[in-house]
């Protein structure tokens, strides 16, 4: 060096001295200060080994479920890791962090914590590190309901994984996407070619069969939404697996489901099941399933349950969206403002999913009230049905009974005259007068009772001459022998009378009077009506041979009258047992 300024100095001008100065000071300085670096730089120090171990940590708590503990270990090695020489231990470290928040309902925290990785994906040397990345960012979007991005995401993290196994856990988040967005037949196409395959990792065997309960559970959360009876088979299928393995956040979702399953028809064993998945979930500390379980248990309990359920998860929710509020604010003072924006964004996207998860609860509660007006319409058509059917059956054994009390009057008025008059006509000479006479008189009793019985069951008219009707029947039961007292008949306003009962009344005065005619051998009746109350009270007597106690059988007409009296809501009362005549009173509301 100082030959080399010697020589410079030489061959330079004396004019140039004080520029000469200069630049010989600075080139002094220059390598003096080079010197310096060299002497004062100390060794590196390789941080591999505390890396890995710190690494290692971290990763045993989090198998053990310590998710607190492993997040801090994974934060200190970052703090030792220089990205640039140890991109996969970056990569990894953050994404496993960014899986924890998620865990724990900050998807923008995971979402920040996963930008810091883009720029480094391409130096990692393990494929499988951009495929976590990718898969816990699609989780990201389909927790905050942009189902798009989500999907996208998982065919990025398809690109990157050879393994079977992971292909097939991509294949499964990516169904569940077509779950949430209700495209359940799409979803079924994946999951059941998962399903049925079975695909098992000897090198890792839990993380398979997990796998499989997944897409197991998932496969049967389908069937439930599209009403396929297959849907419990397959979360008790993922259960069992789950309780193999020990998987306690696949336990606490198998639970979840079931629970659902048996909400409407069976909320008991929902309450049992929503239980279960409840204590699961705040003993593994997961604050945002732990919400989603108390909803069910709010849904299926009743009482002081309800209102203990309904306080806690008034208080979670609200826990939770101080938390998330919290985490927005942390994150306020990031640098680049595009992330911030984006962590907005996202936080505007989960307010928008919750309005539409409100409007979509909204809409459940109608299309359930829809149903259960459609089911009530349903119950009263079956019934009217049911009524009319009995109508008409009734109708039909009324005209059955009818027709056999028709044929036994016949039978019992009319076949022995008939048979007599046949005989008389076989047996005498019709030549002679008083052998026509007599048969003339024979063939005018058979018309007569003929006629009696058809006017018992002919129509009978309910208009203005409806008392005129009555006084005509009343009289034909008069003879030469028989005399019948009628009061109060006229006094009546019978156009306040209902025109079925003025049937029924009708039909009951007619069956008294042949009883009379027929069994009493009265030569004198009474008949008495009477308003009282808004009650038309009728009372009959007669002198005929009464009845006694022992004797004392309702026939003959008497059942009819009873059972029409009872039709019309009406009461009936016997006079005393006697043998010197026969009382009966019988009342009913106009």
């Amino acid at each position: 060096m100082k030959k080399y300024i010697n020589l410079f100095l030489k061959k330079t001008s004396v004019k140039y001295f004080p520029v000469k100065m200069v630049i010989l000071l600075l080139i002094i300085s220059s390598v003096h200060s080079c010197r310096r670096d060299n002497h004062i730089k100390p060794k590196e120090k390789n941080h591999t080994a505390e890396i890995k171990k710190i690494m290692d940590a971290a990763d045993a708590l989090f198998d053990n479920n310590k998710r607190d503990s492993a997040y801090k270990y994974f934060n200190k090695a970052l703090a030792i890791i220089e990205p640039k020489k140890n991109p996969d231990e970056y990569v990894y470290s953050l994404a496993c962090m960014a899986e924890m928040v998620q865990l724990e309902g900050d998807f923008i925290k995971s979402e920040y914590l996963l930008t810091k990785t883009m720029p480094y994906l391409s130096k990692t040397t393990r494929p499988r590190f951009k495929w976590y990345v990718y898969t816990i960012m699609a989780n990201n979007y389909n927790n905050t309901y942009d189902f798009k991005n989500a999907v996208l995401y998982h065919k990025k993290a398809l690109e990157h994984t050879i393994s079977t196994l992971k292909k097939n856990q991509t294949l499964s988040n990516i169904a569940g996407i077509y779950g949430n967005q209700e495209k359940y037949d799409e979803a079924i196409k994946i999951y059941l070619p998962l399903v049925e395959k079975k695909y098992i990792d000897k090198n890792n065997l839990d993380f398979s069969k997990r796998n499989h309960a997944i897409a197991l559970n998932d496969l049967g959360y389908c069937y439930y939404k599209t009403n396929n009876r297959k849907a419990l088979q397959c979360f008790n299928e993922s259960l069992k697996i789950n309780l193999q393995i020990n998987d306690q956040e696949g336990i606490m979702f198998n639970h979840r489901f079931i629970s659902l399953y048996y909400l409407k028809k069976h909320p008991e064993l929902a309450n049992q099941h929503a239980k279960i998945a409840y204590e699961i979930s705040r003993k593994n500390h997961f604050p945002t399933k732990r919400a989603n379980f108390l909803n069910i248990l709010v849904k299926c309990s009743t009482g002081k349950d309800l209102k203990k359920y309904a306080l806690e998860y008034i208080h979670l929710i609200d826990s939770i969206k101080e938390v998330r509020l919290k985490a927005k604010n942390s994150f306020a003072q990031i640098k680049y403002d595009s992330e911030l924006d984006k962590a907005e964004n996202l936080q505007l996207k989960m307010q928008q999913a919750e309005n539409q998860l409100q409007l979509e609860r909204q809409k459940n509660r109608n299309i359930i009230s829809y149903i259960i007006i459609f089911c009530i319409l349903i119950f009263i058509s079956f019934l009217s049905l049911h009524l009319l059917l009995k109508g008409r059956r009734e109708k039909n054994e009324a005209i059955y009974n009818s027709e056999i009390r028709i044929s036994e009057k016949l039978k019992s008025e009319l076949s022995n005259n008939i048979y007599n008059t046949i005989t008389f006509v076989k047996s005498e000479n019709l030549e002679k007068s008083e052998n026509k006479e007599q048969l003339l008189n024979n063939l005018e009793i058979i018309y007569s009772r003929t006629r009696n019985i058809s006017k018992e069951n002919s129509y009978i008219v309910t208009d203005e001459n409806y008392v005129f009707i009555l006084k005509e029947m009343i009289a034909g039961f008069k003879t030469p022998n028989v005399n019948i007292l009628l009061n109060g008949l006229d006094t009546i306003d019978w156009n306040k009378v209902d025109k079925n009962k003025k049937i029924i009344l009708y039909r009951i005065i007619q069956e008294l009077f042949a009883n009379m005619k027929t069994h009493s051998e009265a030569t004198l009746a009474s008949i008495t009506f009477k308003i009282n109350n808004k009650k038309l009270s009728v009372n009959y007597t007669d002198n005929g041979v009464g009845i006694t106690k022992n004797t004392f059988i309702l026939k003959n007409g008497l059942q009819n009258v009873e059972s029409r009296i009872k039709t019309i809501n009406g009461t009936i009362n016997f006079g005393t047992y006697s043998q010197s005549g026969f009382k009966l009173s019988f009342s009913f509301s106009i």
